[in-house]
């Protein structure tokens, strides 16, 4: 049986985004999220919200676009897998940490100091670009005009995708 491991988060930074380098070079950057949830108490019509802190970790180069452009208090969109890890603190006692390993980020809102518009990252665009912004989000392509027969009359599939 198949199994997936996905994280989608859309939320604000807590802090700002801690980048740091192993000793062979590679970088890596911590951040929290925070997502909120938003609902009305049924017994007492009160609103209510809940906020859950997420540690999010990117990996190299999306680490060093992290540690670039995300700030305190931005909203962002972050897809990656949930990964435990187990250590022991100086103590002797073991310790667990449930981290998101970001695959894919996204700026939301608009850049700070510009105009408006979105910028988005992921880890297939690691292909040793030189440039150090973030690529824009993929488009889908325009769709294509059926093909027409040579009596004009336009031809269809007998399947219908819907």
């Amino acid at each position: 049986m198949a199994s997936v491991n996905k994280v989608i988060l859309v939320g604000n930074l807590g802090r700002d985004p801690e980048v740091r380098y192993n000793p062979s070079g590679v970088a890596w950057c911590t951040v929290s999220i925070a997502t909120t949830r938003n609902w009305k108490n049924r017994e007492t019509g009160e609103k209510q919200e809940e906020t859950e802190w997420h540690r999010v970790v990117f990996n190299d180069r999306l680490a060093e676009i992290a540690g670039e452009y995300l700030k305190k208090g931005r909203a962002v969109y972050v897809e990656g897998r949930l990964k435990t890890r187990k250590w022991t603190d100086k103590d002797g006692v073991e310790k667990y940490t449930t981290e998101i390993l970001a695959s894919e980020m996204q700026l939301l809102g608009g850049r700070e100091g510009a105009g408006g518009g979105d910028d988005s990252y992921n880890r297939e665009n690691e292909g040793g670009g030189a440039s150090s912004r973030p690529a824009p989000a993929p488009r889908a392509p325009a769709p294509r005009p059926a093909p027409r027969s040579s009596s004009g009359i336009d031809e269809m599939d007998d399947d219908i995708p819907f």
